[in-house]
């Protein structure tokens, strides 16, 4: 149930409990105002009916009626006057009695029929009003809610797509309520996580590029070096070091949003092969192949990382496996920890992060979830039933051509 339904709800709730409310304390006093009433004048007509007897006149009393109420003739007995609602039988009827000379009662009575219609009217009047008013009350709560309700789905969505990477997304509040304050806070949140974010690229984009030149001077120097042990481990550091710089530089284009997609016809399977058959202990199974227009050098980029970080952390043989413009990389190590696949499965990978099955810089795979969100593709990450990680990629397949299975 969302907001606006449940302001809607409290404010038709609230409307009926007021109503009923103002209903029956009007039922109740209209009710005892009528019968006071009723009261005083049977009482005056009691007391002319006893001027009348006195006088010798016709007189509209009854002395000692046989169907006197038993609670007004003990009243009666210790000389008060009474009055009484005698309630029964299709009507309720209205006594007035006094004791006159000779130990006699005299009584006077009319129905109360009148007051009870004239009460019934006015409980339908209540009635009548009382669900007109709230109709109208809980319209208004429910435009009030359905606009409160939109406005708070707004902010919320925007947040989402703040949290999915638009850091232009802005709620733009009107109004000077709760909700404007909050979609104000998730705006105010947004411009300050773009310009840290704006000036971590810049620092990371930078050093990469300063690192470029003496990197490209140490390679070069490197094959100058005699042959020897010594010559070889150097060499691997600084082919090490390159490509640690060239991914920096990646994924500093990457959150710039400056990569150009290139997209041309491919074969699925052609750019599995291309990617995973260089590297040793990877294993490609074509199951079922197809045609994609997207664009093969990400995508092999994409495949590769996957490939290497299973290879890296995982246990071999690694295993891409091709359904169509589906491809799973799966290694037979010890799969991911929950805690870093809560993580990939929300956030996204965390570059330079410790939290890998055995560490290492994340960049890797924070370079393929780019590269994929940027070609529309999808990557999920699990541990397989059998064993071992497993990660999916999910191309787009607008314009793909099946063509047909091999192995």
């Amino acid at each position: 149930m969302n907001v606006g339904t449940k302001v809607a709800l409290a404010v038709a709730v609230a409307a009926v409990c007021v109503a009923g409310a103002i209903g029956v304390l009007v039922h109740r006093s209209t009710a005892a105002d009528q019968l006071a009433t009723a009261r005083s004048d049977l009482d005056r007509q009691l007391l002319g009916a006893a001027d009348d007897l006195a006088a010798g006149r016709r007189s509209q009393g009854r002395i000692d009626p046989p169907d006197l109420p038993a609670p007004v003739a003990r009243a009666v007995r210790g000389n008060v006057r009474v009055t009484y609602l005698q309630s029964g039988g299709a009507h309720r009827r209205l006594w007035a009695a006094t004791r006159i000379s000779g130990g006699k009662v005299l009584a006077v009575r009319r129905s109360y029929a009148a007051e009870e219609r004239s009460l019934a009217a006015l409980d339908r009047t209540l009635l009548i009003t009382g669900a007109a008013a709230t109709v109208v009350v809980s319209l208004a709560g429910l435009f009030l809610g359905v606009r409160m309700g939109r406005r708070a789905t707004v902010a919320a969505r925007t947040a989402e797509r703040i949290a999915d990477g638009d850091l232009d997304a802005r709620v733009r509040p009107g109004g000077r309520d709760e909700i404007a304050r909050l979609a104000a806070s998730v705006d105010t949140m947004a411009d300050a996580l773009g310009a840290r974010l704006e000036a971590e690229r810049r620092v990371t984009a930078d050093i990469a590029h300063e690192l470029r030149t003496p990197v490209a001077g140490m390679t070069t120097a490197v094959g100058l070096l005699p042959p020897g042990r010594a010559s070889e481990l150097v060499k691997e550091s600084v082919d090490k070091l390159r490509g640690l710089v060239e991914d920096v530089l990646e994924v500093a284009r990457l959150d710039a949003q400056v990569a150009a997609v290139e997209t041309e016809p491919r074969e699925v399977g052609a750019m599995a092969r291309r990617a995973g058959g260089p590297l040793e202990g990877v294993e490609v199974c074509v199951l079922a192949d197809t045609v994609v227009t997207t664009d093969p050098r990400r995508v092999e980029r994409i495949l590769v990382n996957l490939a290497a970080n299973a290879l890296r952390h995982g246990a071999p043989p690694v295993l891409v496996e091709v359904d169509g413009a589906v491809v799973r990389v799966r290694d037979h190590g010890s799969g991911y920890p929950p805690e870093l696949l809560a993580v990939l499965n929300t956030s996204g990978p965390q570059r330079f992060s410790k939290g890998s099955r055995t560490g290492g810089t994340g960049l890797g795979l924070t370079i393929a979830t780019g590269q994929a969100r940027l070609l529309g593709a999808r990557l999920d990450f699990r541990n397989h039933p059998e064993g071992g990680a497993e990660a999916t990629l999910s191309l787009p397949t607008d314009g793909g051509v099946d063509k047909g299975t091999a192995t």
